[in-house]
């Protein structure tokens, strides 16, 4: 599958042929990345989203290249303020966020603070759960190993146990994307970006309190975000569906693209019909 690596330079509005002025008024939907990805893991999984939409898929900043400008603040509640600076800067007064991974933690931190402007939340492999203590001390190890040895070792390490093993072997292309895309990412920004998931707070009140629609994506062989872990939390909203998916580890995106890009549609297409 190809990922889209050179299309939509330099603008975080996916349907890059309409200026903001023109789609302010149409419903939002904003992708967030997860950590050592960029914007691109959404390009070709939103290519064929209806064209009613306003799609949205910034970097993070401090992510999308090795020469990125860093971030003076890689918290998770700094990625919930620049996720309204964009909805601002889109005239979007509310969006369906869908937040992978890491993203999924900005975009709790961001619903925390401003939930009126969420109109309904996907979380893509990831979780309100806080990091537990070995979470933490594997976070501290990964920081460890990075400081030592680098990130683009880490990353020959760390992306391949993001797929599901019957997936290992058959998406070496994609697993390679990945892990050039990781390596790309300044090391400032990883060393960073590990110390700010390892240190964000428990946000279930969040999913507990919600007063917009969640959609869980769940891989069934997810060593991330694990699938008991899921099961916890998708009864905690007051309206919550879930997806759940054999042979998927953390990448669903790229191993169910079919799957979950039909699941963030019908999600989309319920939410904005009310």
């Amino acid at each position: 599958m190809d990922l889209g690596r050179n299309s939509y330079p330099g603008y975080v509005c996916l349907r890059s042929t309409l200026p903001y002025s023109r789609m302010a008024n149409n419903p939002t939907l904003l992708f967030l990345h997860g950590f050592a990805e960029s914007r691109e893991i959404w390009t070709e999984f939103t290519h064929d989203f209806p064209a009613e939409y306003q799609l949205l898929a910034p970097n993070f900043p401090g992510y999308g290249s090795h020469d990125a400008p860093l971030a003076a603040d890689y918290s998770m509640e700094a990625l919930g303020e620049f996720i309204k600076e964009e909805l601002e800067r889109a005239a979007a007064s509310q969006a369906v966020l869908v937040g992978h991974s890491m993203g999924g933690y900005a975009a709790l931190a961001f619903a925390e603070k401003y939930p009126a402007q969420v109109a309904g939340l996907v979380l893509f492999h990831s979780s309100a759960l806080p990091d537990d203590e070995n979470k933490k001390a594997n976070r501290d190890k990964n920081i460890s190993f990075v400081e030592r040895h680098g990130v683009e070792k880490f990353m020959s390490t760390f992306i391949r146990p993001l797929f599901a093993n019957s997936n290992e072997q058959t998406m070496m292309n994609e697993r390679r994307h990945l892990e050039e895309m990781g390596i790309n990412t300044p090391h400032p920004s990883v060393l960073a970006g590990m110390q700010a998931m390892r240190d964000r707070p428990d946000r279930t009140e969040v999913l507990r309190k919600a007063t917009f629609p969640v959609l869980f994506i769940v891989g069934k062989e997810d060593l991330a975000v694990t699938l008991d872990t899921s099961l916890a939390q998708v009864a905690l909203p007051p309206v919550s569906s879930a997806l759940f998916l054999d042979r998927v580890g953390h990448l669903g995106f790229v191993e169910r693209p079919t799957e979950t890009r039909r699941a963030v549609l019908d999600f989309a297409a319920a939410v904005f019909a009310k």
